[in-house]
């Protein structure tokens, strides 16, 4: 009979202790507010629930929604600081605050159509990439942040 190490026998014991022990009962009060707050949640109507829990056709017509205002964001830019453009030229702008914020759309809009004609499509995909990544890494550095700080505070620092 091969001979067990021995973490394989106190993993054993220690399961075995622990399955031995009473079960302890919650206290009626949380068992009564866990309930309430199912029966909350379940009276909830489904937009007010998670995305998830919506039916299909709804996160289909979310979706297809969100996509269409993206797409008329980038294709519209352009036409949209033309058109200020020309209501600016036609004095239709007369406010003095409004011209330099059409200026400032109308050079950002100019600044990215010279960038996508100088630069080789291999290099804008590159940059989103590396954006992505970068992204990426941040929203990791945060949540290990926030795990060692938050969800553990007094293990900070122990040493031992």
């Amino acid at each position: 009979m091969p001979v067990e190490p021995e973490s394989v026998l106190n993993d054993r014991l220690l399961d075995q202790v622990l399955r031995d022990l009473p079960l302890r009962q919650a206290p009626a009060t949380l068992e009564l507010r866990v309930f309430r707050e199912l029966e909350r949640r379940a009276a909830l109507p489904w937009w007010h629930r998670g995305f998830t829990s919506w039916p299909l056709a709804a996160r289909a017509a979310f979706v297809a929604l969100c996509s269409g205002i993206i797409g008329f964001t980038f294709l519209a830019g352009p036409w949209a600081t033309a058109g200020a453009r020309i209501l600016n030229g036609a004095g239709a702008l007369t406010m003095s605050w409004i011209q330099p914020v059409v200026a400032a759309m109308a050079w950002a809009s100019e600044f990215s159509a010279l960038l996508v004609r100088v630069f080789p499509p291999a290099w804008l995909y590159g940059g989103l990439a590396a954006g992505a990544m970068l992204y990426a890494a941040l929203f990791g550095l945060g949540a290990a942040a926030y795990r060692t700080l938050y969800l553990r505070p007094s293990a900070v620092g122990d040493l031992q």
